[in-house]
């Protein structure tokens, strides 16, 4: 078991507004997540993994533009999760950087990337393990402007809505699949 904590203070000054956002968000994902593995104890999920991708998942948006949340750096925002996942494999961490570069959205398809023309690798990032779903999924109910707040679901599917049908569907997906 690694300790995120650690990965994090390498890449935050602890203390500092960004960190306390992060750190906040990612423990309420985190929470929301294992929330979730206890509800189905017949998918054997990895917890200790959950949890630490989960405190993770997020590392890469001090590399983004989002003053909003004390991010000063130079990419677009939707670009956190495949720079957070180039952190965590120099880390030696690839299982963790595939929550990171799976998470955005309900996970992004090539095609998506092309399409709207985002600045990422124009590669497939859709969750695909159970545990990428789970960190995914329990990251839509928070946000890093209203910090420990957890969205409802119609609120998440609204919001969601703006960006296509396929990924809402997807959405839809998670929200069946975990919460039945």
């Amino acid at each position: 078991m690694i300790n995120p904590e650690d990965i994090v203070k390498k890449y935050y000054a602890e203390g500092s507004k960004a960190y306390g956002i992060l750190f906040t968000h990612s423990c309420s994902v985190a929470e929301k997540a294992l929330q979730i593995a206890r509800m189905h104890p017949e998918w054997a999920i990895d917890t200790d993994f959950v949890y630490e991708s989960a405190m993770l998942h997020d590392i890469g948006i001090f590399r983004t533009s989002a003053p909003e949340i004390y991010c000063f750096g130079e990419y677009p925002y939707i670009c956190h999760g495949y720079l957070g996942a180039d952190l965590l494999r120099a880390e030696g961490l690839e299982r963790h950087a595939l929550v990171c570069e799976r998470h955005v959205g309900a996970g992004l398809t090539k095609e998506e990337i092309v399409k709207n023309g985002f600045l990422i690798p124009a590669r497939n990032m859709l969750p695909e393990t159970l545990e990428e779903k789970m960190v995914c999924f329990a990251d839509k109910f928070y946000s890093k402007s209203h910090l420990g707040r957890e969205k409802p679901v119609e609120k998440i599917r609204k919001s969601m809505s703006k960006h296509g049908e396929d990924i809402l569907f997807r959405l839809d997906e998670m929200i069946k699949l975990f919460l039945g």
